[in-house]
């Protein structure tokens, strides 16, 4: 199965900054996309998958998303050591022997990388503990899906069971692993739950857009259908503060392509707003 490209940006050492509400919007596509295409060569990809493709790889994508946004808020110190074990997660998996002089550090498998992540993290929980210590404990699990996939999906239940925002997370990564094991219900359920949050902390069309991809897999069709189309058509009718069209994520975009297939006729209804002028002609 190919992989898909990802680009993991290192989390830099910030200052403190006050506590505000954080929403990842299109985590996996909008804000990101563009960075994540940029080192298809991480994880050895030869093309773009979108959700449920490699389960474990997704989730870590969306975990470091959030490390970045959210840990501005913890100390320095400690910060700085997520982000090198971040660093860790990174780290290119190939069977290639390093060019002649190259110091790059590379593993063999995923595995082996998750291995040494995992000890990164347990070094921050164990050093520095509260609130980093927490996105390390949701980090551990996320790469024990590398290894213990059992045994991660305990620590997943576990973390989402609280309120937090790592256990929202948790909770979306278990709806992608209740998916990828085939029980569908038990995903849509998950999915349902985090749709009804007022702050899921990930985008409504993205989790909107993961529950149709159940659906679809249930032979739902045209729940899958309404879904994707609410999705496209709600972007594609979109308007700025000054009447103008908003550009379609690339969430909504999919959404369209999955319509036309499972709905053409409806995707007719669906036109996708012309590309903004450039102010510099």
């Amino acid at each position: 199965m190919a992989r898909k490209n990802r680009r993991f940006d290192q989390v830099a050492t910030a200052p403190e900054a006050p506590k505000e509400a954080v929403r990842y919007q299109d985590a996996f596509q909008q804000n990101v996309n563009a960075k994540l295409d940029e080192v298809g060569k991480k994880f050895e990809g030869n093309g773009r998958k979108i959700l449920y493709a490699v389960i474990g790889l997704l989730v870590i994508a969306l975990v470091v998303f959030v490390v970045m946004r959210i840990s501005r808020r913890s100390g320095g110190e400690a910060q700085a050591a997520l982000g090198k074990a971040i660093d860790t997660m990174q780290l290119r998996v190939t069977d290639q022997p390093a060019a002649a002089g190259s110091t790059e550090k590379t593993f063999k498998t995923e595995k082996e990388r998750a291995e040494a992540a995992i000890a990164e993290l347990q070094t921050v929980v164990d050093k520095f503990g509260g609130s980093v210590g927490d996105r390390a404990k949701y980090l551990i699990a996320v790469n024990r899906l590398m290894v213990d996939r059992a045994a991660a999906i305990s620590e997943l239940e576990t973390i989402a069971n609280t309120s937090s925002d790592n256990g929202k997370l948790a909770k979306f990564a278990l709806a992608q692993t209740r998916a990828d094991d085939g029980k569908f219900d038990e995903a849509v359920k998950l999915y349902q739950e985090l749709i009804a949050m007022p702050d899921a902390i990930i985008a409504k069309d993205s989790l909107n857009f993961a529950l149709a991809k159940v659906y679809e897999k249930q032979d739902k069709k045209k729940e899958a259908a309404d879904i994707y189309y609410t999705i496209a058509k709600t972007a594609a009718d979109a308007k700025d503060a000054d009447g103008k069209p908003v550009p379609m994520t690339q969430t909504a975009r999919d959404a369209k392509d999955r319509v036309t297939e499972l709905d053409p006729e409806r995707a007719k209804e669906i036109v996708e707003p012309p590309p903004s002028a450039s102010p510099f002609g």
